[in-house]
């Protein structure tokens, strides 16, 4: 084998293993925009994906990327500058680098929706390998829709913290669960 061969063999075998659980679809049109559904059971604590991230310079994303699609489907992420500077290009001003900027999350994970009530998915973060994993939960039962919480600072109006301030539509349930406390 030639040298440019090995050499791709073994990136691959010295690799970050990427993986992703059976019984995930992607629905198009919801209320929400395009989602993440179970299409079978899935039971608490499975690995349901672990995406690649793609870290963006937080010039290029100020004076570009906000002004796109594309920024509604980034995630905070913490930056680091490189040590030569941004883009390898020294800093002349003396300006110090944003300690945040924005991440593309590759695969499935800029697909999960929000979900203040209905969360059932949540991430983690490797930074080093610029990494997101996603984990059930909880069981997440067939046709549930995959929601993550997208913390406090949204861009939207969160349609279920409305449906929180007018109170819960079964009264039972809550009376039910105040029987439990009491």
């Amino acid at each position: 084998m030639s040298a440019e061969i090995t050499r791709p063999l073994k990136e691959a075998v010295d690799g970050i293993p990427l993986q992703r659980a059976d019984g995930l679809i992607l629905v198009l049109e919801t209320p929400k925009g395009r989602g993440v559904f179970a299409s079978k059971d899935i039971p608490a604590r499975t690995v349901l994906e672990v995406s690649p991230v793609l870290v963006l310079d937080p010039k290029e994303n100020d004076e570009h990327i906000k002004h796109t699609e594309l920024y509604h489907y980034t995630y905070n992420w913490p930056y680091t500058a490189p040590q030569n500077g941004v883009n390898g290009k020294s800093q002349t001003n003396g300006s110090r680098a944003p300690l945040m900027t924005q991440a593309l999350i590759l695969g499935l994970g800029s697909m999960f929706n929000h979900s203040t009530q209905h969360q059932n998915v949540g991430w983690e973060r490797d930074l080093a390998k610029k990494l997101i994993t996603y984990t059930t939960l909880r069981n997440v039962t067939k046709g549930e829709e995959l929601c993550i919480s997208y913390g406090q600072r949204l861009t939207f109006r969160d349609s279920e913290e409305e449906q929180m301030a007018s109170g819960p539509e079964d009264w039972t349930e809550v009376l039910n669960y105040m029987e439990l406390i009491d």
